[in-house]
């Protein structure tokens, strides 16, 4: 069943800033700057009113719907990381080689993963902060899209092929996420 017109108001919090050029939409905070193009969405209109993002549009079958629900929760998610921020935690977990981990510029290099001499690189998105504390990794930053790719790579580089995982259990691994309050 199609909807006629849907429409939907996002409150913008008063210490940030939005500026709206086409489909891109440019958020700036206390914890940073966002920006993010919703050019794939036809038939979507995105405007300011106020202190308001305004989202509209007519005869929106499945599909549409869906696109402008998650242009909604994309708008939502950008004033939450710019005003508060997002976190996420991984452990490294080795059984006898001791696996090193740090950061080299834009990546992070793993080095000793069960005993290879190899290094192991997942590159570091822009606007990302990673830190190495010990047995635990913290990736921050306002984007929720950059930080949620930049753990999920390091989870990736570090993952092993070729071993029973049951036996193996080496490797860098996400167990936590939050926004930072």
């Amino acid at each position: 069943m199609q909807i006629v017109i849907l429409r939907e108001e996002i409150e913008i919090p008063s210490n940030v800033n939005v500026d709206l050029k086409g489909s891109v939409i440019k958020m700036k905070g206390p914890k940073g700057e966002v920006v993010k193009d919703f050019s794939f969405a036809r038939g979507i209109q995105i405007s300011l009113d106020g202190n308001k993002i305004v989202l509209e549009t007519t005869f929106a079958n499945r599909r549409k719907k869906a696109a402008f629900y998650s242009i909604v929760s994309h708008i939502k998610n950008m004033i939450t990381g710019v005003t508060k921020g997002y976190r996420y935690y991984l452990k490294i977990i080795y059984t006898h080689f001791p696996t090193s981990v740090k950061v080299v510029g834009n990546e992070v290099q793993i080095t000793n993963l069960i005993g290879e001499k190899n290094i192991r690189r997942a590159p570091i998105l822009q606007g990302v902060k990673v830190t190495v504390k010990g047995e635990d990794i913290v990736v921050e930053g306002p984007n929720l899209d950059a930080v949620a790719q930049t753990a999920a790579n390091i989870e990736a580089a570090s993952k092993i092929t070729g071993f029973d995982r049951r036996i193996f259990s080496d490797g860098i691994f996400i167990y936590k996420k939050e926004v930072v309050e």
